[in-house]
């Protein structure tokens, strides 16, 4: 078998003899009659005898998967985006046999024939015509393993495409649960927006923000790390419903669930409050799954998840002590929480005082254990500085987040909605972040100024769109959801 760099050289040669002979190796256009689905749909299911009687014209175009020849008969497969039909090229039924023999694996072409049933029974393209559209100068991973190089996979993407099936049916069920989302929240009246991505004040999340600066306004901006307080700015000014499928950015770690550009679903309903939305979300979450993946019954993290029927509901500090197994007087007792968690091996810098301890525990002793889909409300108000308090405890907020396979899933609030506790909020965020927290959140006064017209009571919500994906189609990294993740950058040559 010829080296990868010898396959190039054949296949360069095969491009300088078409430029000098012709016809063009890189055509402008061409127009099938049909999609490859459409043909299996229809007749894949008909009689052989049906066809031979009543013959089927088609023309399809795609990139050819895999080549076999047989002396004067050649076997082919092509591919489009809508699936794979095997072509049949032979020695005087076909137009320009010689240049279909020099035809290569990856080359785009077009089948130009009729429809038939081979003795083994695949539908197959009796080609009269299969002229080239498209030279491919490199040879495909090897058919019978596709590509599995992970870095390779992620960073040329489109030979991942081309010949891994379960890689696009990914991200076509990707496609599928945005158009469910969206087709859910416009049936409820819910207007879709488009707000900022770059921002003068990155707002609506604790993050750490890209930044960026603008030549003509000589100023600093922001990639946003959330569009929380400008679609909070619509409900101010009266629109009910309103939802933003968006591009955030966070300037912090990658792993198997975290990438710096992702997508987030972020709505916000009037007159609602937090519970109402765990009702909405319980819904539309089951609901996804059985237009999604055909089941609520999922596999996922290695964990088997039920998403239908009524999700588990817990409040935080309940969650501790039933889920977590932490005593009362450590979740009360700072000093004696970190002691705790050193005693679990965990490491305490950056968890040293307040809620950020209380955090910490929930992460280390409840997160694992919320295996099937979990509400946990209630959270302490100092992890929530834009969530509405309770109202028979001022220390606690209105706040819910949404665990499923041990993965933090959705995010709500009841929307604060008091300008002057808001302000006192934003000024306590300020002090942290002048204490050298850089992921504190900024003050922003416009906000507090849109609060001061007026916001009605309010529910809003932030549901990852990676991990919802990842959910739906079993996968355990996020990579394999973002068609094209971030990198560790390749060493200059």
């Amino acid at each position: 078998m010829l080296e990868e760099n010898d396959q190039v050289k054949v296949r360069k040669d095969r491009l300088a003899e078409l430029r000098a002979n012709g016809p063009t190796p890189y055509m402008n256009r061409y127009k099938p009659s049909h999609r490859i689905g459409q043909i299996l749909g229809k007749y894949k299911d008909s009689k052989a005898e049906e066809l031979e009687a009543n013959p089927v014209s088609v023309t399809v175009a795609g990139r050819l998967m895999s080549v076999r020849g047989h002396g004067k008969t050649i076997f082919a497969h092509m591919q489009d985006g809508t699936g794979k039909i095997q072509l049949f090229i032979r020695q005087g039924e076909t137009g320009d046999f010689e240049n279909a023999k020099k035809l290569d694996v990856g080359d785009i072409i077009a089948a130009e024939g009729t429809l038939f049933f081979t003795k083994t029974g695949e539908i197959t393209v009796r080609c009269a015509k299969a002229p080239l559209l498209t030279k491919s100068l490199h040879p495909l991973p090897e058919k019978w393993h596709g590509l599995k190089d992970v870095e390779t996979r992620y960073r040329q993407r489109y030979i991942d495409l081309m010949t891994n099936d379960e890689v696009r049916a990914i991200f076509v069920k990707r496609a599928q649960v945005i158009s469910f989302i969206r087709r859910f929240l416009d049936k409820m009246d819910f207007l879709e927006v488009e707000t900022p991505m770059m921002q003068p004040i990155p707002g609506g999340a604790t993050a750490r923000p890209f930044v960026t600066h603008h030549n003509a306004l000589d100023m600093q901006l922001f990639l946003r790390v959330a569009p929380e307080l400008y679609l909070k700015r619509l409900i101010v000014g009266g629109y009910d419903r309103v939802y933003e499928i968006n591009r955030s950015f966070r300037n912090e770690g990658i792993s198997i669930m975290h990438n710096p550009e992702f997508t987030m679903l972020e709505f916000y309903m009037a007159y609602a409050d937090y519970h109402d939305l765990m009702d909405m979300t319980e819904k539309m979450l089951s609901q996804a799954a059985k237009e999604v993946a055909g089941t609520t019954s999922l596999k996922w993290m290695g964990h088997d998840i039920e998403v239908g029927g009524k999700w588990a509901r817990l409040p935080f500090y309940e969650s501790l002590e039933t889920i977590g197994g932490v005593p009362k007087d450590v979740i009360n007792d700072h000093e004696k929480a970190k002691v705790w968690l050193k005693s679990q091996g965990v490491h305490t810098e950056k968890a040293d005082k307040g809620a950020k301890v209380l955090e910490k525990l929930f992460e280390v002793a409840v997160e694992s254990r919320l295996v099937q889909p979990t509400f946990i409300y209630d959270y302490p108000l100092e992890l929530s500085p834009l969530a509405k308090t309770k109202e028979d405890n001022p220390n606690l907020v209105e706040r819910f987040e949404l665990y499923i396979g041990c993965k933090e899933i959705a995010n709500a609030y009841t929307e604060l909605n008091d300008p002057e506790d808001q302000f006192r909020r934003f000024q306590k965020q300020t002090d942290l972040r002048d204490g050298g927290d850089a992921e504190a959140q900024w003050m922003d006064e416009d906000y507090v100024t849109a609060l001061e017209y007026g916001m009605p009571p309010t529910g809003g919500e932030g549901i990852g769109i990676d991990r919802l994906t990842m959910l739906l189609t079993g996968q355990d990294s996020i990579r394999e959801v973002i068609l094209f993740p971030q990198l560790k950058g390749l060493p200059r040559k």
